[in-house]
């Protein structure tokens, strides 16, 4: 049961029935629009949402489903019952391809999963498979309009053995009267009676010659119309007009012999118009499922937990009539959580005005009522729903001149049915009850009847600024109060429902704000009664409190999917570290066996030697062990240098995430508090420097701006001063005629730059000079290791990076030459640079 007659006007489902119209393909889904009412049967309206879901799948996830040619024929079906009635051609046409849509409809609803046996085969689609079960598809139907139509719609010339024999009769008279008007035309324009490039032309379904008025008499014939201009008048020669007779009759008989073939054929059908409607009938339903599943997809409808039972347990939910308004404009609808159940059935909601009361009753209404007419809600996956009998609604101003009532009566005419009606399974819901009349006798009367709602074990929604109600809710088992929260510092609502506690009118705030003169303002308050706005204050700051504990709340939570994160990360730090220790391992192990094989050879060597010297075996058998004796010194000494290198590696690592978290830790502690700022001499030209983190020294050659000139060795190289350090000159090496000797260090340190330097360089999104200093560390640090070719990855864009990123390595001395990467490996977004 609904109440009032216009419920749906009240919450908007008027509305929304013009927008799922709007969806249909032709008039069978509208209909079904139309006659789609509330039903509290759960099996029914479990089965239309199923149904609606499965559309929605196949709308998302199919390309095939055919939905071209929803044609409602019923109205010729149904006359051509009379007998000698027949369908016409354009109907004729529309049943074909409506027949076709029907059994390509039950087809593919009918289709199982291939990967499964025959006998436990199951459709992806089972609700609509369902439906689609018993419909029949009339395949030699199809096939008889087929022998009658083309594929563009019109009578076959072999529909009929006579329709045949007269239209290659009326072909012939047709060329042969055009033969007989071309050569009169050709005569007549020879000699100068019509004009060169006139043409035969057709009158009243004859075929004639223009000719100009004087010389009409030229050509015998019946003239048989005239120009409106007056200029030219058209012939049917004599010649002709027998031909023309002729085609006439043949197209009399081409008439009656069409009539003909559709009579029969309508009499064919009539025994089958039953069957047919009901097939339509299926075609309308799933016009109409279809028309509720790209609703619910714009939306963003879904199908919530539905039970058999009266519960509201719903969170995020929207008013899809709001939310479509609001979107138009680039606005949110601020969504609603609300909560029902057995032990709290009704939610009395108070708060200022325009605070969004009457959205969050209309809300309600609107998805409980759109879910048992088996539509999708827009509300989150979460979110529970069940299903009631009677759903009554007491919104706005009824006042009635006819039925001589004013708005509190009509209000009161409403609780009368109500309470008659409600009961266990009724929600109802009412705005700013108690209102229109005396409050106080007004929120006595409210109060008695929302004791016999509670009484009954009716659900509902409430909304009120009655402290009386507000009091009620607090002292009794059932009620529950709730407010729509409300920012008394800004001044504006929040449109957030929020259970458990009333709300605040905020009349005195909202007074202020408009700018009351305060001695009203005050004499207001002075006539109510410190009492009660003390108590109105504790509510807001009772509001207050609850929103700030809550804000901590979520801040938590937030800090806890933080942490969660961290964890996360450095997890997949820890797999990175490991992954990069197996990796070492593994590339010294092949270096250890190339040494050893080295080794092997240089034994094989030595023995194949003292074969050759012709030596004593004696001699032989102590070079041999000799040898051995050295192999597995080497063996145990890469073991060694091995395991000391791995140990040296991953203590590294540990060391620089330890040095990360306290170098965040220090910053964070010395933020508040002034640091001395040392006095550090500038470097300037001539002093000796080194990059920080490297050994290498050398001497600086000139300072431009921030940047400075170096020459490492032979090599002249830029690079930021903040990046270098001061050092002591390098030791002059002695004269030698030895190779430069290099420490184990400096080459563990080498190793280690190459082993983990990467040969591309990401540097999309950047300024332009960041851009410039990556690529110059970058460059450096290639030139360093020595790697000969790397990879500058800036991107295509506007090409004014690539640009600036290729003017700069034209001015690198050690840049041999640059281009762009393969296209088929990114093209002119990448920079490929060469290196001497």
């Amino acid at each position: 049961m609904i109440y009032p007659h216009n419920f749906e006007q009240k919450i908007g489902f008027d509305q929304i029935r013009q927008l799922l119209k709007a969806r249909c393909l032709s008039t069978l889904g509208e209909e079904r629009v139309d006659e789609m009412a509330f039903s509290d049967d759960y099996q029914e309206i479990n089965r239309r949402l199923e149904q609606v879901v499965e559309f929605v799948r196949i709308t998302q996830e199919e390309e095939d489903f055919p939905a071209q040619y929803f044609f409602d024929v019923r109205p010729s079906l149904k006359r051509i019952r009379v007998e000698g009635m027949y369908l016409d051609e354009q109907e004729l046409f529309d049943l074909r391809r409506s027949l076709e849509t029907i059994r390509d409809i039950v087809r593919f609803l009918q289709q199982t999963d291939e990967d499964e046996a025959d006998d436990m085969a199951t459709s992806p689609y089972p609700a609509l498979h369902e439906l689609a079960g018993d419909i029949l598809t009339f395949p030699q139907l199809i096939a008889r309009i087929d022998s009658i139509l083309d594929k563009f719609g019109k009578i076959k010339d072999n529909a009929s053995t006579e329709l045949l024999r007269i239209r290659r009769e009326l072909a012939s008279t047709t060329g042969s009267i055009s033969r007989s008007l071309n050569s009169i035309l050709r005569a007549a324009q020879s000699e100068g009676y019509v004009d060169k490039d006139v043409t035969p032309t057709m009158r009243d379904g004859r075929l004639v010659i223009p000719v100009a008025p004087g010389m009409k008499r030229k050509i015998k014939g019946i003239v048989h119309d005239e120009s409106a201009t007056g200029k030219t008048v058209f012939i049917e020669p004599a010649e002709v007009v027998e031909a023309n007779n002729r085609i006439r009759e043949l197209e009399g008989e081409e008439r009656r012999e069409i009539i003909r073939i559709l009579t029969d054929f309508s009499a064919t059908v009539r025994p089958q118009i039953p069957a047919i409607l009901q097939s339509y009938e299926f075609l309308a339903k799933i016009d109409f499922i279809r028309a509720k599943a790209l609703f619910g997809i714009e939306i963003k409808g879904l199908k919530p937990s539905f039970e058999n039972q009266q519960i509201v347990d719903w969170f995020q939910a929207v008013h899809p009539l709001l939310q479509m308004s609001l979107a138009k404009h680039g606005k949110k609808v601020v969504p609603l959580d609300i909560t029902l159940t057995r032990e709290k059935r009704i939610l009395l909601i108070s708060g200022p005005n325009a605070g969004g009361k009457s959205v969050c009753l209309k809300t309600v209404g609107l998805l409980q009522y759109m879910l048992q007419c088996g539509m999708l809600v827009s509300m989150h996956e979460r979110s529970h729903a069940g299903i009631f009998s009677h759903i009554f609604i007491d919104i706005g101003d009824e006042q009635s001149i006819e039925d001589d009532l004013s708005t509190y009566s009509s209000h009161l005419t409403n609780m009368k049915v109500m309470l008659k009606s409600c009961n266990g399974q009724s929600l109802i819901l009412i705005d700013e009850f108690g209102g229109g009349t005396e409050p106080q006798i007004g929120g006595a009367i409210a109060e008695a009847v929302l004791k016999r709602f509670n009484l009954k074990g009716t659900f509902g929604v409430i909304t009120t600024h009655y402290q009386n109600l507000k009091h009620f809710a607090e002292d009794h088992e059932g009620v529950v109060n709730g407010a729509m929260l409300y920012d008394r510092h800004e001044m504006r609502a929040l449109f957030q429902l929020q259970i458990g506690n009333p709300g605040s009118s905020f009349a005195v705030e909202i007074a202020r704000k408009i700018g009351l003169p305060e001695e009203v303002i005050a004499d207001a308050s002075e006539i109510v009664g410190s009492e009660y706005i003390q108590s109105d204050k504790y509510l807001q700051d009772i509001v207050r409190d609850k929103r700030y504990w809550e804000t901590k709340r979520q801040n938590i939570r937030k800090r806890e999917k933080q942490m969660e994160d961290t964890i996360a990360r450095y997890e997949k730090e820890i797999e990175e570290l490991e992954r990069s220790r197996k990796e070492i391992l593994k590339k010294a192990k092949e270096e250890a066996e190339h040494l050893l094989q080295e080794s092997n050879a240089k034994i094989e060597n030595t023995i194949r030697t003292i074969k050759e010297a012709q030596a004593e075996k004696e001699r032989t058998r102590t070079a041999r062990q000799e040898l051995t004796d050295f192999k597995e010194q080497v063996e145990k000494l890469d073991k060694a240098a091995l395991e000391e290198k791995i140990a040296r590696k991953m203590e590294q690592l540990r060391e620089k995430q330890e040095r990360k978290k306290d170098k965040k830790a220090k910053q964070q502690q010395k933020a508040s508090e002034p640091q001395p700022v040392p006095k550090v001499r500038p470097i300037e030209a001539g002093d000796y420097v080194r990059i920080k983190g490297q050994t290498s020294v050398g001497q600086v050659m000139d300072i431009n701006g921030k940047n400075a000139v170096v020459m490492f060795g032979l090599m002249k190289t830029n690079v930021k001063t903040e990046r270098l350090e001061r050092t002591d000159a390098p030791k002059a090496a002695p004269l030698s005629n030895k190779t430069t000797f290099v420490s184990s260090e400096t080459q563990d340190r080498m190793y280690e730059k190459k082993l983990n330097f990467k040969q591309d360089l990401d540097v999309r999104g950047m300024r332009g000079d960041e851009a410039i200093q990556a690529v110059t560390y970058f460059i450096d640090d290639a030139i360093l290791v020595g790697v000969s070719r790397v990879r500058i990855l800036h991107g295509t864009g506007s090409g004014i990076l690539r640009t600036l990123i290729r003017q700069y390595l034209a001015t690198v001395p050690g840049v041999a030459h640059f281009q762009d990467e393969h296209v088929q490996f990114g093209g002119a977004g990448i920079t490929v640079v060469d290196l001497k």
